[in-house]
């Protein structure tokens, strides 16, 4: 299972959905998407926008566990 981390990382940054969603243009909505697990997709550049807001590392943002 993939688990997005993206509200953590916004939260360590101090940064709001708002000003991620301006800093990456995409839209409220999708990044909320993003951040509730509920995207079944993401492309590189959208990944390599958001970890240049947050100044992080694709891990920061991306990790795997397997399921039970």
């Amino acid at each position: 299972m993939i688990i997005i981390n993206l509200d953590v990382m916004m939260a360590k940054r101090k940064m709001s959905l708002n000003e991620l969603s301006e800093k990456v243009g995409i839209t409220i909505a999708n990044l909320s998407i993003l951040k509730n697990n509920k995207a079944k997709a993401i492309k590189f550049s959208t990944l390599e926008a958001i970890c240049k807001a947050l100044d992080c590392r694709v891990e920061d943002i991306i990790e795997y566990s397997p399921e039970k």
